[in-house]
Order: structure tokens, then sequence, then C-alpha cells
């Protein structure tokens, strides 16, 4: 079996492409039915955040676990394929191994060092998981790389202090209005990102309004910093009161248009809005960025701000990469293991180990027998073991040709303790 990884990420790919190739968490149970049920996917996980969508797979064949998965996102998401391509990674054996590792870890982070990766990442296994996508191969990849990510955390400095994508907001707004002290911000969306923005902002003395769909949401999250709260259904009776609006939401369509903008702006009389979208699809029109005083950002724009943070952290980096290229050979050297051919050897080695030591201490314990007496015994304990053997041996060829041929190789490497031999 080998790892693919399928994706593209902030790294390769703009913001107007991500957005089209975007998954909702209501759309992943199904999407990873589709991609299981394709012929050379033995088991998928799908994650999806507003930085990258990346599909992991595994399979007997990596080429064409690669293929059907770059097939099938293409016709779901019903992008050119050589549009899509011209962003798109595919990675495979010790290449995705390193990469998914990398990801966890956030040393592939827009923000390195950010806590929010990992989280993502656990919650797209748990998916795998509960949709029965995932098995042996990929829940191992999993664990690996949660605990490699936790190493990397716990031994290097790469998590102190991270520039955060709310805090990069903050100081693009800064550069707006200089001081942010009596303006007023509007968070659309009530969901983790915002909340961080909001921490940010009150420090500066900003006030809070919150619209987001459930109403519940925005309401506790507004309390929290003695704000206001809003039902989006209002959301543009409010725009126009609004020095700051940040939106972070997961619809699929724009939530706020330019001709929305040019409303409030005209309420305003003209006086600068300063608007970031840290949403993936967008939450605000782009065509918002061409009118007068309207300053639009998307998330892409943020890494003009933190792409300084990797140099900062040149040294971490370079310690973290230590530990995980440790971690990466531990996971392949286990992966090898469920090749049918080395289970087979190590099964037989042991057996005739184990006949060896018994049939030499029976030996010892009779010392009246003949020579030829000792060699019929010598061949009575390789019989056995022949005998022993040939029914499991020959099944186990057999299921581990069927489609979860991987789960009875790792059974019997576990059952007979392999990996202590």
């Amino acid at each position: 079996m080998k790892i693919v990884i399928v994706g593209l990420s902030h790294k390769t790919a703009p913001v107007a492409i991500r957005e089209r190739l975007a998954f909702t968490s209501d759309e992943l149970p199904r999407c990873l039915g589709e991609l299981r049920a394709t012929p050379a996917i033995r088991e998928v996980a799908l994650l999806s955040t507003c930085n990258r969508v990346e599909i992991y797979g595994a399979g007997q064949h990596p080429e064409r676990v690669g293929e059907e998965i770059t097939s099938w996102l293409a016709n779901t998401r019903g992008v050119e394929r050589e549009l899509m391509e011209a962003h798109l990674y595919r990675l495979h054996d010790r290449d995705a191994v390193r990469h998914g590792f990398r990801v966890a870890a956030s040393l592939d982070s827009l923000v390195v060092g950010e806590a929010q990766i990992l989280g993502q990442m656990k919650q797209a296994y748990q998916l795998a998981g509960e949709a029965r996508a995932s098995g042996v191969v990929l829940d191992k990849f999993f664990q690996h790389a949660f605990h490699a990510a936790k190493q990397v955390r716990n031994e290097t400095g790469i998590a102190r202090n991270p520039v955060s994508i709310a805090s990069a907001a903050v100081s693009l707004a800064r550069r707006i209005f200089g001081d942010l002290k009596g303006c007023r911000c509007l968070l659309i969306g009530a969901g983790e990102m915002c909340e961080l923005a909001a921490r940010h902002l009150v420090t500066d003395g900003v006030e809070i309004l919150v619209a987001n769909r459930t109403l519940s949401r925005a309401v506790a999250l507004a309390e929290s910093f003695g704000g206001q709260a809003l039902p989006l259904s209002d959301l543009e009776l409010h725009l126009d009161k609004a020095d700051i609006i940040l939106s972070s939401t997961g619809a699929t369509e724009h939530v706020v248009t330019a001709t929305m903008i040019k409303s409030a702006l005209k309420k305003r009389r003209q006086r600068p809005q300063f608007l970031i979208d840290i949403a993936v699809p967008r939450d605000l029109d782009p065509l918002i960025g061409q009118l007068d005083n309207a300053y639009l950002y998307d998330i892409d724009d943020l890494s003009r701000i933190v792409e300084n943070n990797l140099k900062d952290r040149g040294k971490e980096v370079i310690a973290a990469e230590a530990i995980l290229e440790k971690r990466s050979e531990e996971f392949l050297r286990w992966l090898e293991t469920l090749d049918l051919a080395p289970v087979l050897t190590a099964l037989r080695e042991k057996l005739e180990t184990i006949r060896d030591q018994e049939v030499a201490r029976a030996l010892n314990g009779w010392p009246g027998l003949t020579p030829e007496d000792q060699k019929r015994v010598e061949q009575l304990g390789r019989l056995m073991v022949n005998k022993i053997l040939h029914a499991p041996l020959s099944r186990l060829k057999h299921l581990a040709a069927e489609p979860d041929g991987d789960l009875y190789v790792d059974a019997a490497r576990q059952l007979f303790q392999l990996d202590q031999a």
C-alpha cells in the first residue's frame, strides 16, 4: 500500500482557485463515499481549509490513485482540468508522508506555528473514520502525524508567539486608520477566526458588532467583548455603521456584494471602509475592491504581512524538520511491513526459531537418544511447523489480494508480534 496526496494550497494556488475547489463540512461524507468507491482507492480522507484542499489516499498503485483523485476533483467541482493541474501537486510514498507530517506540524502553513491546522486535520481524520473511508494505513499515518506535530510543539519554539491571520488583519487596519480607538468593527461570522480578531481589536479600543446566521452564537461572542449582536438577515442595514468589516463564514456565495458596499459608502459620505475576507470561498465580492474608499483584502493579501514569520523561526524550523524526518522514517518502515512477502518470511522465521529452541531443549533433557533418533525428532519439528503454517499462509496470500487485504496482513503481524521478532 502507498500513501498519495493530491491537493493545492496557498503556496500553489490563489484564493480564486482555492475557493472553487473548497468543500463544506456537509459535503464531506458524500465526497468520501464517492472517492472510496473508485477502483484504485482503498482508503481516503479529505482536508479542506481556507488555505488548502488536500485529499489523502492509499492504494496499491499510486499513479492510479493520483489519477482517480485528480479526475474526481475536476469533475465534482466543474473546474477545467488543465487550469486545476497548473496549481495541483500530486505526491506519493516518501514525499507524501513528509508533506503530510509538515502540514500537521504547521510548517507548511501560511502562519508557521499556528495550531489551527492540527485540529482541522484531526477533524478530517475523524470524518474519514465515521464515513468508513479510512483504514489501517491512513489510521497509522494520521496517528504518526499527530504525534510528530505534538513533539514539534513540545520540543521546539515553533509555536511561540506566532503571527496569526487575525493579528495580521488588525495590522492592516492600523495602516489604513492609524489609531483604531473609536472605530467600529462588524464581524460577519462567529467562529474561531472572528473571535481571535475581536480579541486583538478590543485591545485597540474598537467597538464590536457581530452578525451571524445563528443569532445565539452572535450574542455569545458579542457579549464577551461588550459588543452588539444582530441576525445575518439584518446585515445590509448595518454595513454603513462599520469602519472595519471582517468576514469569515462557511457560505458558498458572496455574503456582501459590491452594490451593498456602494450603498453603505454613500450613507457614510464616502468615509473609508476597510474590509478583509478570510473565508474560502470568499464572502466579499471582489468587485468591492474597485470602489473608491473601499479597501478590500483577502487571505492571500495577508501573506505580505506574515511572510517574515518563517524567517524569524529559522532555527526552530530546522529543529522541527529533523523531528519530522525521524518520525517519517518510522512510519515508512512500518508501511513496508504491510508488504506480504516480509510478513510471510518473518512469520516462518519466528516459528522456526521457536521450533529450534524447543527441539534443542528437549534433546538436552533426553541424553539416551541415538543420532538417528535425534534426527527423527528434528525432522518431526520441521514437519509440524510446515503443517501448522500451510493453511494460514495459503489463506493469508489469498486474503492479501482482497480489497481490505492490508487489514489481514497487519492482523498477522500483530497476532504473532512480528515487530518484536
